[in-house]
């Protein structure tokens, strides 16, 4: 079976697993990364785990700007080709902007998000990697915009409390309201995968909070 044959999401799956593996190894952790939530056949968790430091600016992994678009551009170009035909499929709007989003072309994952929106709006792991990509652009109220929209349909998902709670905290100084945030996500979510490193926020949150 032909890439163009298989289905659009498992071709990405499969890339996104190993790009994303590769990309941590090269960092050692992800270190300031917010959790990215699409596709949905993924587990974003085990995908991208978070070493969430404070930071001034948001932090993505290192990588030529140019030959990750020029990469991008290659691994987007059969997906483009099927949306000719099928506009309205949202899984492989959804892949085309994981591919820009993991490549750091976050104006493009952006709109590819926003098609998707238009569709389903109430799709709640595209709507927090929309936000998230709007934190990655230096966006921080627009960021917070859109995880409070996607909280509006899923009040305890996890990973949009997680970042919503990282944005708070390093993009509004809001080290309250990313407490809050954590142990909402802890309380509705007991078995969360990161859950170690909501801990080591909150830990971390309250010992800077210390007079």
């Amino acid at each position: 079976m032909s890439k163009l044959n298989q289905n659009p999401l498992q071709q990405w799956t499969q890339q996104k697993a190993v790009i994303l593996s590769l990309a941590c190894l090269a960092v050692g952790v992800c270190g300031g990364l917010l959790i990215h939530s699409s596709p949905k056949s993924v587990n974003a968790v085990a995908a991208k785990t978070v070493d969430a430091a404070p930071a001034t600016t948001p932090a993505t992994p290192a990588g030529d700007p140019v030959q990750m678009k020029t990469l991008a551009d290659s691994q987007a170009a059969p997906l483009l080709e099927q949306l000719k035909m099928e506009p309205a499929n949202t899984e492989l709007l959804t892949s085309v902007a994981n591919i820009y989003y993991d490549a750091k072309q976050y104006p493009i994952a952006v709109d590819f998000y926003g098609r998707v929106l238009k569709l389903t709006p109430a799709d709640v792991s595209v709507r927090t990697d929309m936000g998230t990509a709007y934190w990655y652009m230096g966006d921080a109220d627009r960021a917070l915009l859109e995880f409070n929209q996607a909280l509006s349909y899923a009040p305890n998902s996890p990973n949009t409390l997680f970042n919503r709670g990282l944005v708070k905290w390093q993009g509004k100084k809001d080290a309250a309201g990313a407490l809050v945030d954590w142990q909402k996500l802890l309380s509705a979510n007991p078995d969360y995968q990161a859950k170690s490193q909501v801990e080591k926020m909150i830990a971390e949150v309250k010992s800077q909070r210390k007079p």
